[in-house]
């Protein structure tokens, strides 16, 4: 009777330490990045001189988590390639890749460096962790070595990867993903042979980690969330931005609300590659975002979260299946969205109801515009199809969005600007899938706090007037279930690759977009 008195009493005790300890909000960091590119060389440079390299970019990165951490930040991310850049070949990646063990192993390099070998880049992270008292997030390589007992081996005897890791604030290594989703051209990395779920605790919510191209499929993204329950996805990306749709703010903001998950997403800042678009992202609106394509400077944002983040449930077809198509008579035509062929009507009125039906997805939308101006397009569109360049994946798609031009032949090309700003708007439509990510974007690619909002049933609506002209409303559905059984195909990367060289040269290829 005794033990099991003290039994209770010792748990009782532990859950009140353990509540006391949690927090219910914390302060979140991340640090867009201006990365320092190696110079080209034709054979790959030795280890020392790839490590100079590195310090110099992690230099810059220390500069950042110290200035996080003065202003009392728990947690910061730094982005994908933002150690050592990219334009890598399989060859010469492997003078800055490190052996990273396992985190079951309970390692603090700052203490003990030499434990698994010669890793100075996990050193420094360590320290930087543990001396600032913060949880960095960092995007490196990992090497492993293989043999020929593995059937699967690459010819070079060893696996290299796409890889973060955390370290807690004590430099304690807490997480390491292998990136499972490689982009077109990323041959210098393997994919892990299945998808890693990985996630730590802290005392300010449960987190889970992966990385840019990864955000457009299953597993581990949505898996994650639905499967293990993360308050917080970490996401550093190496992100060009593809307008109408995928711009990385836009994107990974509706990502966060679609999924009902604080996400934290550092981007590398290279505007002549389209890549800028950082951001701390609620479920319910941006706390704090940053886009920039006019200068070359780097980007320290932060903002505070909810640990636990509370999401409602929403059933994406309720409310468009109940209601009947409107009657637009309008004269739909195509138009094409990042190489996806779209089904549109224009908005030919200041005011209006419009109805765009492809294949199984019906659109539905009312809007009131301030004003009509003759010198702007804007269409109601509707994708339902595998799209199949830079990746393959079924989507289902409704948008408002601005054409190129009043030319109709142009209704979606990329557009950064706008002068038509919209009183109301409310879309919705007949998805087939839980899965839809919502979407407004204003001109200057600016995000819209707290302007709209979903409903439970599924509709897509203002709160207020739009704060700025208007680029696109978006509802981007993705049918999982639908897309191939592997997403790079040797029949789609070659197509794709095609379709890059002659419409989008000069590019990275070693990059999420």
């Amino acid at each position: 009777m005794i033990t099991s008195q003290l039994l209770a009493y010792v748990a009782i005790s532990v859950f009140c330490v353990l509540k006391a300890s949690s927090l219910d909000t914390f302060i979140a960091a991340v640090y867009e990045h201006a990365v320092v590119l190696p110079d080209t060389t034709p054979t790959p440079v030795s280890r020392e001189e790839a490590l100079v390299f590195m310090n110099r970019n992690l230099d810059v990165l220390e500069g950042a988590i110290k200035s996080a951490t003065s202003q009392g930040v728990h947690i910061i991310v730094t982005p994908e390639d933002g150690i050592y850049g990219y334009n890598f070949s399989r060859e010469s990646i492997y003078p800055y890749l490190e052996d990273i063990p396992n985190p079951q192993v309970n390692w603090i390099p700052c203490n003990n460096p030499n434990r698994f070998g010669y890793n100075p880049v996990q050193e420094r992270l360590s320290c930087l962790a543990k001396n600032n008292s913060i949880y960095v997030v960092a995007n490196i390589g990992d090497k492993k070595s293989c043999n020929t007992s593995d059937p699967q081996c690459p010819p070079d005897g060893r696996y290299q990867y796409n890889t973060n890791v955390v370290f807690d604030s004590q430099g304690k290594l807490v997480a390491r993903y292998h990136k499972q989703n490689l982009f077109l051209g990323e041959e210098q990395f393997n994919a892990p042979k299945k998808p890693e779920m990985v996630t730590f605790d802290t005392t300010f919510g449960k987190f889970g980690i992966f990385t840019c191209f990864d955000i457009l499929f299953h597993d581990p993204a949505v898996a994650l969330v639905k499967d293990l329950h993360v308050d917080t996805i970490l996401f550093p990306t190496a992100w060009m931005n593809v307008l109408p749709h995928l711009s990385a703010v836009e994107f990974h903001s509706a990502w966060a609300m679609g999924m009902g998950v604080n996400f934290l997403a550092s981007n590398i800042h290279h505007p002549s590659n389209r890549m800028t678009g950082s951001g701390i992202y609620a479920p319910d609106f941006p706390k704090a975002f940053h886009y920039d394509m006019k200068t070359q400077d780097g980007k320290l944002i932060i903002s505070t979260l909810d640990s636990h983040p509370a999401h409602s449930t929403v059933n994406w077809t309720s409310y468009a299946s109940r209601i009947d198509a409107f009657p637009t008579g309008n004269q739909k035509f195509k138009g094409t969205v990042f190489f996806d062929e779209f089904t549109f009507v224009e908005l030919t009125e200041i005011t209006g109801n419009y109805t765009v039906c492809q294949k199984d997805l019906c659109c539905h939308l009312s809007y009131e515009m301030s004003e009509k101006r003759s010198d702007e397009v804007y269409a109601l569109g509707a994708f339902d199809g595998l799209h199949v360049v830079e990746g393959s994946y079924y989507l289902q798609i409704c948008t408002l969005l601005k054409c190129e031009t009043t030319d109709l032949r142009t209704c979606g090309g990329s557009v950064d600007t706008a002068s038509t700003r919209f009183d109301s708007f409310s879309l919705s439509g007949t998805f087939r899938t839980q899965y839809v990510f919502p979407e407004v974007l204003l001109s200057d690619v600016q995000l819209a706090p707290k302007e709209f909002e979903v409903s439970s049933d599924g509709r897509l609506f203002s709160l207020k007037p739009t704060s700025g002209p208007l680029l696109t409303v978006t509802l981007f559905g993705r049918l999982y279930e639908k897309d191939p059984a592997s997403s790079g195909s040797p029949e789609l990367t070659e197509y794709a690759g095609r379709i890059m060289l002659v419409v989008m040269t000069p590019i990275v290829y070693s990059l999420c977009w």
